[in-house]
């Protein structure tokens, strides 16, 4: 694409801008995976942009402007991750929302924000939506990800995802220029300006607004990924809250600035199964996963046999005694070093696997206090949780 180089690289930057930069650098590499009905797909970078760029075309010959609102609802989707940067791409804002607000907080939250546009996941969120119309009177076009159950409602104002990207790709056929056009378009867009808004959850009061600048994100993104050496081959699993300001940084923000690989698990009951098979780098969870995990891992170990009961306890100790030393890169006795290394290889490892986090480069947990002990038995096991 004739500038796509120049204006990836100049200025400060923005979504839009690094999304260009990674399809040039990265353009192979895969970007996004999901999960659907037990099988992977996947998308590179390339993709991405292509994907990004029908979606911002046809949103904006739907009437999306600069400034306007979009609201995104609905679990981690690429294509809800990806409507974020198209409308950026246009100068709107997106504005993700938690999916399982009832419809007077969310009728708040798309009110307070003048939403416009909404990009949902499926029927049960475009009902939400449509039951609010009088309270939320800006809100003229829905767009849907997963068409099931909605056949028969009226479309003169909902889109499926797939025909508002038809849109934008019938503009790049009749003319040869739009595609540049839509990079010039935000070309002039700098890190000050507004990346997204985001609502806290509305628990304790009414949802409260923070509007983010691409600045915020990118730099924030970017020295998180030096502090922890992320780069284009970390994977991540996004399964939090598309609307939690921890996923939009892990999900979004590294994930861009990083050029990693975000993974949408099918729905939160297969999560165990999907960590498993992805077996990520990078990864975040409050203390109540791990705590889960280990209480998991101790049930089944009192229903084991004896000599892999006694296994676990003998290793284990010394886990305990030295594991977390080793991790600190603090002076250990050889022999210590030896039964350690056998432990990982008849307990540690086995456990790593079981837990998907046979990969994991570093996790991270937050959000309540979470147990020492707890946090000293991943530790033991050489996962480097902070």
């Amino acid at each position: 694409m004739a500038g796509l180089a120049d204006v990836a690289s100049r200025g400060e930057d923005t979504f839009p801008k690094i999304l260009l930069r990674n399809a040039r650098d990265f353009g192979t590499r895969t970007a996004f995976r999901e999960k659907d009905f037990g099988i992977w797909q996947s998308w590179t970078w390339a993709n991405v942009l292509d994907e990004i760029r029908s979606l911002s075309l046809g949103m904006k010959e739907l009437g999306l402007t600069k400034g306007d609102k979009v609201a995104i609802v609905g679990s981690n989707r690429p294509r809800l991750y990806w409507s974020m940067v198209a409308a950026q791409a246009v100068g709107a804002v997106p504005v993700p929302v938690y999916a399982d607000s009832v419809a007077e907080e969310m009728a708040f939250v798309l009110g307070h924000a003048e939403v416009r546009f909404a990009v949902v996941q499926d029927q049960e969120q475009v009902d939400k939506l449509q039951s609010m119309t009088d309270e939320v009177p800006s809100l003229t076009e829905i767009i849907y990800d997963e068409p099931r159950g909605l056949r028969d409602y009226d479309h003169s104002h909902l889109h499926h995802f797939e025909s508002v990207q038809e849109r934008g790709r019938a503009v790049l056929s009749a003319d040869a220029g739009a595609a540049d056009a839509w990079v010039a378009g935000f070309s002039d867009a700098t890190g000050p300006d507004i990346a997204v808004m985001l609502y806290t959850s509305g628990t304790t009061g009414r949802p409260k607004g923070v509007m983010l600048s691409f600045d915020n994100l990118v730099i924030s993104g970017r020295n998180g990924n030096i502090f922890d050496n992320l780069d284009e081959t970390e994977e991540v699993l996004a399964y939090l809250p598309m609307a939690w300001i921890g996923d939009h940084v892990f999900s979004l923000a590294q994930a861009f600035t990083a050029a990693y690989c975000v993974n949408c698990p099918e729905s939160m009951d297969t999560i165990d199964v999907d960590r498993l098979e992805i077996a990520p780098t990078y990864f975040f969870a409050p203390p109540r996963v791990f705590e889960n995990m280990l209480t998991s891992i101790l049930v089944r170990m009192e229903d084991a046999g004896t000599t892999k009961k006694k296994m676990f306890d003998v290793f284990m100790g010394v886990a305990k005694r030295v594991g977390e030393r080793i991790l600190n890169g603090e002076q250990v006795s050889l022999k210590d070093r030896a039964l350690y290394g056998l432990g990982e290889l008849l307990v540690y490892g086995p456990l790593k696997n079981r837990m998907g986090l046979t990969r994991l480069k570093v996790g991270y947990t937050a959000g309540e206090a979470i147990g020492p002990e707890i946090f000293q038995f991943y530790r033991s096991l050489g996962l480097n949780l902070k």
